[in-house]
């Protein structure tokens, strides 16, 4: 499901959702398609429900937004090891 489509069913919402076509740039992820996979008024019950989809699969692309954001784009962050100083 594309982003307007998402904003058109789930008109001023919080969103999970996973993604399921993105592409990096510059520092920012920039998604295309996406899976809503709950919707919340409060974004406390959002972003708890995001964390738990993370913990049980690390691997999946989740995410949270609420849907008066013009587009789906997120800063990358990056999550790795860092060698010696």
């Amino acid at each position: 499901m594309r982003w307007e489509e998402v904003q058109e069913r789930f008109p001023e919402e919080w969103v999970v959702l996973e993604a399921t076509k993105a592409h990096s740039k510059e520092g920012h992820r920039y998604i295309e398609e996406v899976i809503v996979i709950d919707a919340f008024d409060d974004p406390t019950k959002a972003r708890r429900r995001y964390s738990e989809l993370h913990r049980e699969e690390p691997q999946r692309e989740y995410c949270f937004f609420h849907t008066s954001r013009p587009e789906l784009v997120a800063r990358e962050r990056y999550v790795g090891v860092r060698g010696p100083r």
